[in-house]
């Protein structure tokens, strides 16, 4: 199968990248943070004792939103003998996509979506007109809306003209979870996969216990 990150907007030029991925690169971050009470005794936590006091351990207690690593092969070189685009750009094209969507965006005619150095930006990079593509993550039955926080790219092989054919790319991504379709569905298909699992072990308690 094969994963994309696609702006989600409309967008001069449009910004998606296709690419072939291999699940086992992943890498999914999620933190919680902690604030622990001064009293004694809470240093862990907030005292509790039944079921129903444990919301008092997590008082203080913040969730961090997750975060994806992925680490991916680009490459053209299977494609260069068929493909003239390739054997002239290589993959800088699917570069230059990935940048530009890191790069700042403004508000173009007719909403379109323009990078902030093709119009009349400030000075600084995000100032008030200006804001981060939102983009979505397609990766199998996930369609997670991200910002795409690091991109690193190591440029493998060249062309004569040392344009970039071979590349091993980075990406780390921030997921959005705000009030949004596509992060409410990611929440409800995570529940039946979870309640999937509740159903499975008490399947096999049940078949021991017989």
């Amino acid at each position: 199968m094969k994963g994309a990150l696609v702006e989600y907007g409309l967008s001069v030029p449009p910004l998606a990248v296709v690419f072939d991925f291999n699940p086992q690169t992943i890498s999914r971050t999620r933190t919680i943070t902690l604030k622990a009470g001064t009293a004694p005794g809470t240093g862990g936590g907030y005292d509790f004792t039944l079921p129903t006091e444990t919301a008092r351990a997590s008082q203080g207690v913040s969730v961090q939103p997750e975060t994806f690593t992925i680490e991916m092969l680009i490459d053209a070189q299977d494609r260069m003998h068929a493909d003239a685009v390739a054997r002239t750009v290589g993959i800088e094209p699917q570069l230059d996509t990935l940048r530009s969507m890191v790069e700042p965006k403004i508000q173009g005619p007719g909403g379109l979506q323009l990078l902030s150095s093709l119009g009349q930006g400030g000075e600084r990079a995000f100032q008030r007109q200006e804001h981060a593509s939102v983009l979505l993550f397609i990766w199998g039955t996930h369609v997670l809306p991200v910002f795409l926080t690091t991109v690193k790219v190591d440029e493998k092989a060249h062309l004569a003209s040392l344009v970039p054919y071979q590349a091993n790319v980075s990406l780390t991504m921030q997921v959005i979870e705000g009030n949004n379709p596509f992060y409410t569905s990611e929440k409800l298909r995570q529940a039946i996969s979870a309640a999937l699992n509740v159903t499975e072990l008490a399947g096999v308690a049940l078949g021991g216990s017989i």
